[in-house]
């Protein structure tokens, strides 16, 4: 429950600080998906998941079946093809994962090279959502702060430039699908 910090200042007197004291044992994980589709607007699923498990050694990430359903509620949403840029973590590796990939046609998956963050989109809004619903904020209780990220990614949903700006400075670009000779 630590916040991330932003530099502010005050128009007059010294400047504000905002005080943490300790951390919460509680962990929340988010998973999302930046979704380009051409000429559609773009769009960004994701799925919040608290950990409460904690103290009996419960997993305190993303497990596959969770990767798993937010890839069929993606194609569910857009009915369509899925291609994955992924990076590589464990997850994302799993044998079950790659076998669930593999027996579906409709999902085709790539893996970035390890340590590029900065070829994956889903960092922009990482990033976006820590400067703008998380920056200088003291959360009261883990449920604030889950709150405040609900409510976050769901106006990141609505900001289709945002998305877009994320794959930008990437530097990656969508290629034209290949018209087939007929």
């Amino acid at each position: 429950m630590t916040p991330p910090t932003s530099r502010t200042w005050a128009k007059r007197g010294p400047t504000p600080v905002i005080r943490v004291r300790g951390r919460s044992q509680r962990r929340f994980s988010i998973a999302a998906l930046c979704c380009y589709q051409f000429g559609e607007r773009s769009r960004l699923v994701y799925r919040p998941e608290r950990h409460t498990d904690h103290k009996s050694g419960g997993r305190k990430s993303f497990t596959w079946t969770e990767y798993r359903d937010l890839l069929l509620a993606a194609h569910q949403q857009f009915d369509g093809p899925i291609v994955l840029v992924w990076d590589n973590l464990n997850v994302h590796k799993d044998r079950r994962m790659r076998a669930f990939i593999d027996a579906h046609g409709w999902i085709t998956a790539y893996h970035l090279p390890p340590y590029t963050p900065n070829l994956n989109p889903v960092e922009g809004i990482w990033s976006i959502l820590r400067r703008t619903s998380q920056a200088n904020t003291t959360f009261t209780d883990p449920d604030h702060l889950f709150r405040r990220l609900r409510h976050g990614l769901r106006q990141l949903q609505y900001r289709s430039d945002a998305i877009d700006g994320c794959l930008t400075a990437t530097g990656l670009t969508l290629t034209t699908p290949r018209l087939q000779a007929q």
